[in-house]
């Protein structure tokens, strides 16, 4: 008798996963996101690369490299801040599949297919849990460029802009790490792959130096390279408060990596949950 009433729960639970409103699919991915914000209040070492690293970055790159590059310090702040943020928050998107990968290893999805919840909210609420991390690392690197002299001419409106702007596209970049995270075998693969693909978009490309002191087979890897457009597109916005096509360039690559890695990653997750 327990077996049956254990199995007719279950299939009660599939056919209710399977006919889930839109409302209740939002309303469940908005609690699941809210668990992940708790898991960060619990161990907030978790923070440690969104603390951390926008300010020692800025340090190490502002000292090390300004006067080399610009002369000085504060001629060089305009350049690397905008680079400095974007590479920390992408790269802080990264966290998302390894979470994700950690998590179904751990079997705690196994735990969400017995509840009454959408299936697809677990992984939407970790995608939306961690754009609170892409504001954190935002408003530390923009305050950690202020506190060092950084004064960005567009003004509050477009800094806000330029910060709304890379939230969006690392969040949209981090549906191809939350792809490899259902995809790989283990958390340190999924950093391990995705390290690999961040570090020659990230470091070849305008972020840190001028593209013109580059040799001219890399000059033309930094000019269609994404993260250049998303670089010029921020400095654009805070440095000048003028929007150029490198914004809509960053916008319709974000959406398709939303097109292409979304369906994907749904998919790959229903197959393996």
């Amino acid at each position: 008798m327990k077996i049956t009433s254990t199995s007719t729960i279950s299939g009660a639970n599939r056919q209710l996963k399977k006919y889930t409103s839109l409302g209740q699919t939002v309303r469940n991915s908005l609690t699941m996101a809210y668990r992940g914000l708790l898991k960060i209040r619990r161990t907030p070492e978790q923070l440690f690369d969104v603390t951390l690293q926008p300010i020692i970055f800025t340090l190490m790159f502002a000292y090390i490299f300004g006067g080399a590059i610009s002369g000085n310090v504060a001629n060089y702040l305009p350049v690397i801040i905008p680079g400095i943020l974007v590479q920390t928050v992408i790269t802080t998107s990264i966290v998302t599949g390894v979470q994700l990968r950690e998590d179904m290893d751990k079997g705690v999805f196994d735990r969400f297919k017995s509840l009454p919840i959408a299936r697809i909210a677990p992984l939407a609420g970790a995608l939306l849990a961690d754009t609170i991390r892409y504001t954190i690392a935002t408003v530390l690197t923009f305050t950690m460029g202020f506190i060092m002299g950084y004064r960005p001419e567009g003004g509050l409106a477009y800094v806000a802009l330029a910060a709304i702007l890379v939230i969006v596209c690392a969040w949209a970049i981090s549906w191809i790490f939350a792809f490899f995270g259902v995809i790989a075998r283990t958390a340190s693969s999924v950093q391990g792959i995705s390290m690999i693909v961040l570090f020659p978009l990230t470091f070849i490309s305008n972020a840190f130096v001028p593209v013109d002191t580059m040799p001219k087979w890399l000059q033309w890897f930094s000019n269609i390279n994404p993260v250049s457009h998303l670089v010029t597109a921020v400095r654009d916005l805070a440095n000048h408060g003028t929007i150029g096509g490198d914004l809509v360039i960053s916008l319709i690559g974000a959406a398709v990596i939303v097109a292409i890695f979304a369906p994907l990653t749904v998919r790959a997750y229903m197959r393996r949950t």
